[in-house]
């Protein structure tokens, strides 16, 4: 199977726990990651926003309390999609947001679209890294920001050597008592060192077009936020 095509039954097969299992194994500290996001996305007012790998849509809804014009959030996973319809209904938030199945190598909009496109932990799922990096300017305005928050590597002792014992230890571990999935949660961390952190993923943005790339690390570089302008 391609990867692309392992990405989505896997999220699909954990949808029912995903939510639980995020802020437990980063012991709440998702929650704050994109508070510090949405903060930094407003900072540009973006009125229409597209979330790329929207997954159970936490992230869209956050950035629904903000008060948007309208929040579009795509995802290749069905099954993580209707949670986030769920969620949406139930938070009166409907008519502000609109959940759709969609590919991030291939969005299904025209050019110049969006104030702003958002990814949160998606990136490093793509099956062609660059690519789906080109859908995403393609289909923002001129002017307009791409805001990425992804894991990344710390580097200083000793949050690099207790990162790398639980990302590969008990991640792994929890994630599969729990969801009953080895792969899933075994893929987390090995996706995670794959990637392309910090300056060369800068390198990768600045060498796609965007400009005014920049970076700001939290949690001792457990995750970064990445931002560049069209």
């Amino acid at each position: 199977m391609k990867k692309k095509e392992n990405i989505q039954e896997m999220f699909n097969a954990i949808s029912g726990n995903y939510d639980f299992l995020n802020h437990f194994l980063s012991l709440g500290i998702d929650f704050w990651w994109r508070k510090v996001f949405v903060k930094q996305l407003f900072r540009y007012s973006p009125r229409n926003v597209l979330d790329i790998a929207t997954g159970t849509g936490d992230l869209a809804l956050l950035i629904c309390e903000k008060n948007p014009e309208h929040v579009t959030g795509i995802d290749i996973a069905g099954n993580m999609l209707a949670i986030a319809k769920q969620k949406a209904e139930r938070r009166n938030l409907n008519s502000r947001v609109t959940f759709l199945e969609g590919d991030a190598e291939a969005i299904s909009f025209p050019d110049e679209m969006f104030d702003a496109v958002t990814v949160a932990f998606g990136v490093r799922n793509f099956e062609n890294l660059d690519q789906g990096l080109s859908e995403m300017k393609r289909v923002m305005k001129t002017g307009g920001v791409m805001i990425i928050l992804e894991f990344s590597h710390p580097n200083a002792f000793p949050w690099k050597q207790l990162y790398e014992f639980y990302s590969k230890y008990l991640i792994p571990f929890i994630g599969k008592l729990v969801s009953k999935d080895k792969r899933a949660y075994s893929y987390l961390p090995e996706s995670v060192s794959a990637f392309p952190s910090g300056k060369d993923f800068l390198e990768i943005l600045s060498n796609g077009g965007m400009k005014n790339v920049s970076q700001r690390t939290l949690t001792f570089g457990v995750a970064t936020i990445y931002t560049g302008l069209k």
